[in-house]
């Protein structure tokens, strides 16, 4: 039996102190001083034990970055000077997509590696846009010691990246005729991918490849960042290039396992000449998330590319139009259209953009795709405020490029394996052993679109949306 697949996480404190959600306010001039368990240290999360500006004098209020709003302290306290407000500061983070409390989340897991669960639950919208208007069905839920992260019974979260025959053909004497190809797995269904924007230093690639290395997925890099530093790493490398350069540099880098060719009019020809160059290359085509992306997803299918990436905006928006849809719905339309064409399971889908947090990842496949990118997440994990001040060329406030690649490293394994665990959860929860099961399973979820036209549809009509019935 094959070994089961781990991540090993461990606490990786952040350099910085991160601006937590809310700030304890405490009035105490009228703490009695006296109190033989005082809530302070009665707290289950240990918030004020690690914070200790409660020791000394409260000069001013204190953000509490691990705070899980529980408000055990406000309620027990019996002289009742503890009162909670948000912190200022954390509503400037990030922007309307990238939000506050996603920022938040992900330094939490990168920290400890741990799913957030929050004493007050969940607080977010009950419906909102984009994957927030998708639930996942937790019906098959039986008992927690069978399934989910610490149940007895193996959730496989593998994925492949090689081209599956659709049939095997057989000589005479029994004998594969076209023989078998290879088959080339990764045991999670999460990439990553160099950030457009951000400090890449030496060290900030260092970590997030070093990572990538360590779990046994890929990481897509830009050619011109590839160096001899990172050549003992390039089994999990995967160079995004062009027909102009993929030669020189296949020359230059040959333990090179999976290349990506941007896509052009000449990708087929070239994805063929390919196959002659360098036998048993995995081959993606890196395609940009638009109004042709299904009909480019035929093409490639039938020229013999093993992965399509296929490119949304950093919000998970479509390109080129005036009226983008949302990742999920686009991630629907390339799937079905290759069910259509009776081409599906010779191909891997992966997606990028807009894959902010682990529920996206089991959405995105539910929708169809194989397997996420993401880049975002990784700056993130790095303590990355999105402030954007980098793309002014501006100092960066928590010195990302600075950092030790160890840290870094530990950090976005952190991250990956929370991910992975809330997959398994979902996954438990659903009652499906393998990622690859979950591939179009959307009668495992709930599309709010959908319920409100069955529920309200025959009361109030359609919905009219930009003059469109």
């Amino acid at each position: 039996m094959p070994k089961k697949y781990q991540v090993p996480v461990k606490a990786a404190p952040p350099r910085f102190k991160p601006i937590g959600k809310y700030t304890t306010i405490e009035f105490r001039e009228d703490c009695a001083g006296s109190c033989r368990k005082c809530v302070k240290k009665a707290c289950i999360y240990n918030i004020f034990k690690d914070n200790y500006k409660h020791v000394a004098h409260m000069a001013e209020p204190e953000y509490l970055y691990a705070c899980q709003s529980c408000f055990r302290c406000v309620q027990e306290c019996t002289r009742g000077i503890f009162s909670r407000v948000i912190n200022p500061e954390y509503r400037s983070l990030g922007d309307d997509y990238w939000q506050a409390d996603v920022i938040h989340r992900t330094w939490y897991q990168a920290h400890t590696g741990k799913i957030p669960v929050s004493g007050a639950g969940y607080r977010g919208p009950f419906v909102g846009e984009g994957f927030d208007s998708m639930w996942t069905d937790m019906s098959e839920i039986v008992r927690p010691t069978r399934d989910g992260i610490h149940g007895r019974e193996y959730i496989n979260t593998g994925i492949e990246l090689s081209r599956r025959n659709s049939r095997l053909s057989f000589s005479e004497d029994g004998s594969p005729v076209d023989g078998m190809p290879p088959v080339f797995e990764i045991p999670v269904p999460v990439m990553l991918r160099q950030p457009k924007f951000g400090v890449l230093s030496e060290n900030v690639l260092q970590a997030a490849v070093r990572a990538a290395y360590f779990l046994g997925t890929m990481f897509f890099i830009n050619p011109e960042y590839y160096s001899a530093n990172l050549a003992r790493f390039a089994d999990c490398l995967v160079p995004c290039l062009s027909k102009h350069n993929y030669i020189d540099f296949l020359e230059r880098a040959p333990g090179i396992r999976m290349m990506e060719l941007s896509y052009d009019n000449e990708s087929g020809k070239i994805i063929s000449g390919l196959r002659a160059l360098k036998t048993g290359l995995i081959i993606s085509a890196g395609v940009p998330l638009n109004s042709e992306a299904a009909s480019r997803a035929v093409e490639l299918a039938e020229c013999g590319a093993d992965t399509i990436h296929f490119y949304a905006d950093s919000r998970g928006r479509e390109l080129d139009s005036e009226n983008p849809r949302f990742i999920k719905e686009m991630i629907r339309e390339v799937h079905l259209r290759l069910v259509g064409k009776l081409i599906r399971n010779r191909v891997n889908l992966v997606f990028s953009g807009g894959i902010a947090m682990a529920e996206h990842v089991a959405k995105a496949i539910i929708c169809g795709a194989d397997g996420v990118t993401i880049d975002i997440p990784l700056l993130i994990a790095l303590e990355c405020r999105l402030c954007y001040r980098c793309r002014d060329d501006k100092a960066c406030p928590v010195k990302i490029g600075d950092i030790n690649p160890d840290w870094g490293k530990q950090r976005i394994i952190n991250l990956v394996g929370a991910w992975r665990n809330q997959l398994i959860e979902v996954m438990g929860a659903m009652g499906i052993r393998e990622a690859r099961r979950l591939r179009g399973e959307v009668g495992r979820s709930m599309w709010f679109e959908d319920l409100e036209k069955e529920n309200f549809g025959p009361i109030f009509g359609e919905k009219k949306v930009s003059g469109l019935v």
